[in-house]
Order: structure tokens, then sequence, then C-alpha cells
């Protein structure tokens, strides 16, 4: 059984590399054993050095449950508590009443720390963490709801939880979980990184690559206009910047199956779900996404992206089986799932299919004077907000203060945004500004109408 499914593996990724449809590192395990592994495509285009198994990979959000794992060790040492409020260890946070429990699980309500950034932010320097402490303090951008009245997943809450790390530990994020975590468990490729603030290279890194539309390139994020942002806030850990490999990852894996790195009731603790969402069938724990299946049993899981980089863990804990996939090449959303749908099939003995990956999309050749008639203000019915702005003769959308996305023409009306399944078409009489547009995604379609 293991021969056929390794065999499916090899079929999956050696097609997908011949035909040069994936850049990254995949492993998949099953009962204590790496039934394949595999590395495909380029950690570094200028020199055309190639990905291998030690590849080293920035994880973004995967960083998460290494974050709550800290946290963990601390509460396990007796040197904090779960239902500690914030305000406990940082007397003056402008948010009262969130409790480390609320962090963890995504119910304190904290505001988007990158709208403040983008917004506000001298983008020369690069931020670390005490600057978004800062910035909160400066700005108290209103939250979201009250601590525990709800869910939503929060970057800001998990740079919160490390500083705190800091503060009870006494040592810096990146020594502490060094010391705490990655030691212990012989991850000897990961560390807490900040490649733009530290200039420190490491030497097997696999640098992460966004796909330039106008010049039909790959390219740095740092040298695209809506990805740039890496650069200033390169220096923020907790919600990213542990980087790993696929082996130090198994390692990982493993050891959650054991008590070598929290106790058993803790580990139990991290995987019951505070919050649990009816409609989607997903909880979050400490650090994991939860998730039960009839056919899978108990999953618990978390996925990254930060521009160039496409990351997930996926742990079937009842089968004992884990998948492992890090990127570091842009690709379409919905290829990206379905290499990932195929491999999840592999492991569980399924038919799969092996995807077709789309050619990358062209912009069609438009006089960008059209776009003064997109100008503007404009409202959703569930009055969520967008704007739409021309910068340099280049077209931006942005919702509710979030990053801006530039808009690329399929057609005068019609446009896509890169990387990202999601396509928008102005409407309203040629010759004068449009009166509203539709935002297509998922087979969903939303309208949105001018307000100014």
């Amino acid at each position: 059984m293991m021969d056929k499914k390794k065999q499916a593996f090899e079929q999956l990724f050696s097609t997908l590399d011949g035909r040069h449809e994936i850049n990254g590192a995949v492993l998949a395990a099953e009962n204590g054993r790496i039934l394949y592994q595999g590395s495909f495509g380029t950690a570094e285009l200028e020199t055309n050095r190639m990905l291998n198994d030690r590849s080293v990979f920035e994880l973004a959000s995967v960083s998460k449950p290494f974050t709550a794992l800290g946290i963990m060790k601390l509460e396990q040492q007796g040197e904090l508590r779960y239902d500690d409020m914030i305000e406990q260890w940082l007397p003056d946070f402008p948010y009262p009443g969130i409790t480390i429990r609320h962090l963890l699980h995504h119910t304190s309500g904290l505001p988007d720390y990158m709208e403040l950034f983008l917004t506000h932010w001298d983008r020369d320097r690069i931020a670390v963490n005490q600057d978004v402490i800062d910035m909160l303090k400066q700005h108290k951008p209103d939250a979201y709801f009250p601590p525990g009245k709800g869910w939503l997943y929060s970057n800001t809450g998990y740079v919160v939880l490390a500083v705190m790390i800091e503060i009870v530990s006494g040592m810096s994020f990146a020594e502490f979980m060094q010391q705490a975590v990655f030691h212990p468990l012989r991850m000897n490729d990961t560390r807490v990184y900040n490649r733009r603030l530290s200039k420190e290279n490491i030497p097997n890194y696999a640098y992460g690559y966004v796909y330039d539309v106008h010049s039909g390139e790959y390219v740095l994020p740092d040298e695209l206009e809506e990805t740039n942002y890496v650069v200033f806030l390169d220096g923020i850990q907790g919600d990213g910047t542990v980087n790993s490999t696929i082996g130090d990852l198994y390692l990982f894996d493993q050891a959650l199956y054991t008590e070598e790195i929290i106790s058993k009731e803790t580990k139990d603790q991290a995987f019951t779900p505070g919050y649990w969402n009816e409609e989607e069938h997903f909880g979050y724990g400490f650090g994991w996404m939860i998730q039960n299946s009839s056919q899978k049993g108990k999953v618990v899981s978390h996925d990254g992206g930060w521009p160039g980089y496409s990351t997930l863990m996926i742990r079937y804990i009842d089968h004992n089986k884990t998948l492992i996939y890090l990127s570091n090449m842009e690709q379409p959303y919905q290829f990206e799932q379905a290499v990932i749908a195929a491999a999840v099939n592999i492991l569980f003995d399924q038919p799969y299919e092996i995807p077709k990956r789309p050619a990358d999309q062209k912009k069609a050749d438009i006089d960008p004077a059209i776009y003064s008639r997109f100008i503007g203000d404009y409202s959703f019915q569930d009055d969520t907000h967008a704007s739409v702005a021309v910068k340099e003769n280049r077209l931006y959308l942005t919702i509710d203060g979030q990053t801006p996305f530039e808009l690329f023409p399929m057609t005068e009306t019609r446009y896509f945004v890169r990387a990202l399944p999601l396509e928008i078409e102005f409407a309203g009489d040629k010759a004068q500004a449009a009166s509203h547009f539709v935002l297509y995604q998922d087979g969903t379609e939303e309208t949105a109408l001018r307000i100014d």
C-alpha cells in the first residue's frame, strides 16, 4: 500500500515538475514514516540555484502554531496563565479585558495592524513588534468586537503573543523559540528570521517570488508597488517569520504525537476549539485550525500566505497522516488548492487528478486614460467600503483600508487581480463615471455602488 502511494505521489509531482508547474517542497508521511518527499524548481532566480530538501522557507502563518507553542511552554512552567489579562503584562495596553486565551483563539477583536501601518507608517523604516504596540497605543483604532464575543483571524493577536513571550521569558522571541522549541526538537535548520532587517543571508534560502503582470516575469515582492510592504513590515514576528524546512516540520509533526515538547493535557487544550463556526465547520484551538471529518477524523492544520510564499501543514491525527507543502513561487490559488487536494486523496488512497496550471494572465493593451471613469468611493450592501484610485497610470482597488490590489485590464471595463480568483467589472454610461462595479469571486457576485 505504501509503495502504491509513493508511486502515485511520484507520478503527481514528477508530472507537475516536468511541466514546470510546481516550485516548492512537499512531504507526505503516515504512521511515523515518510512516504514521499521532493523539492522542485528554483530557490534563487538570479543564480539559478535549485531547491533541495533542506531549503529554508518563510512559513508565513504556519508560524502561528509555533508562537502558540511558546506560550504553552511558559504556561506549563507556571510563568503565565491562559486567563491572564494582557494589561497584567502590558499595563497601558489600550484594549482592556483581553486574555491570553482570547489571543490564542482569535477571539480578541483586536484591529488589524497592517491597515495601521499602510496608512501611518514611515516606509523608510522597518517596523518591529514594539512598533505594533506603540501604533495601537497612539492611534487606538476601534476593536472589531468585545473580547470573546466573536471570532476574527488576527495577525495582531499573534504579534502581541510574541511580545508576551519576550516580557515573560526575558529573552527575545527568536532566542526563546530557539531554546524552548527548535533546539529540543533538533530542528537545526529552523529559526525566526527577518531577512531585510537582519541583512544576514542564509546559504540554503528559498527566496519568494511574485508574478509581475507588467513584465510577464517573476520578481521579488520588494520590487512591486502592491507587495513592497514586505520590506517595511519585515521586522514583525509572531504572526509569521518562523523559517523552516520540510524535514524540520516533519520532526515537529512527529513530536506532537508524543509528550516530548508539551504534556498530553496541554496538547488536548491546544487541539480543542475555543470557537466553532457551525456554518463553515471549522474551529480554532491554540494556533491550529480544527476540523472534524466523517472520513478523515480530526484534522488540525494551518496554512500561510505572504508575498512569494504559500505554506500548509495538515495533520490527520486520528490516522497519523501528515502533508507539508511549502512554495516560494506565486501560483494561481485554485490550481494550488487542486494540487493539495490531489495529494490528500493519494494519502487516503482515493482517486486523484493531476491538475493543469492555467497560463499566467496577460493584461489587455488599453489606454489608461479610461481609468479616470472608475476613480471614486464605492459601498457594498453590507456597508463594506471600497475605493478605486489611479497611481502612475495604474489602477488600484482598496477594500476597507486593506492592502491595495492592482487591477489589470482584460477589457476596457473588466479587470483581474494578480494571483487571486477575483475579477471586477465596472458598469454605467460609457461617457461618464462608472455608477457601480461587480466583484466576481469563487462563483459569487457582489455589487458595490458609487457613493461619491
